[in-house]
């Protein structure tokens, strides 16, 4: 298999099932990425929309990775398996800098550096679109934080208790900040 990067990748119905799909996967399995279990399809698809809508008037972009088969025809890139977006900030004071957020890669997959691929990917992006930092937050009590080290995040805030995943939980959010200049 092969792990393929698609920058602002076209939003095709495809993409949209795709998304939904592996967004739902993703957060049935406890994944950080704005749910809390049981969650369905329809929590999630206005929250995709909303995104999507933000991608598509230029607020946010898009990067989806794609695992498929090496040599596939017709430049097909295979299945959806991970994304990240980079919210621009429209402030003019902040418009040197972005914010990743829905960073995800499919359960099933993760372990294997697909995450740490594409985070790299993420950041050659953000160079690329001439920003001199990403912003990124992280529910605490997950450990992903660490992950986020590996690619060269550093912790910059925490507010405690900022995130209630339930009425008797609730985590810490934490700022992660990536200078790449």
């Amino acid at each position: 298999m092969v792990l393929t990067f698609v920058r602002d990748p076209q939003l095709t119905p495809a993409l949209r099932e795709e998304l939904a799909d592996l967004w739902l996967d993703v957060s049935q399995a406890g994944g950080a990425v704005g749910f809390v279990p049981p969650v369905t399809a329809g929590d999630i698809a206005p929250v995709m929309q909303q995104q999507l809508d933000d991608v598509s008037s230029g607020g946010a972009r898009m990067l989806g990775a794609y695992e498929g088969v090496e040599g596939a025809e017709g430049g097909e890139a295979g299945r959806l398996i991970g994304t990240a977006f980079l919210k621009l900030n429209s402030h003019r004071l902040m418009t040197h800098w972005c914010t990743l957020v829905t960073v995800m890669v499919h359960p099933a997959l993760q372990g294997g550096g697909r995450g740490k691929a594409m985070m790299r990917e993420a950041i050659e992006m953000a160079r690329d679109l001439d920003f001199h930092a990403v912003r990124l937050g992280v529910r605490g009590g997950e450990g992903t934080e660490r992950f986020y080290e590996t690619v060269g995040f550093k912790e910059v805030g925490r507010v405690p208790a900022a995130i209630r995943v339930a009425p008797d939980d609730h985590r810490d959010d934490i700022t992660m900040w990536l200078p790449l200049v």
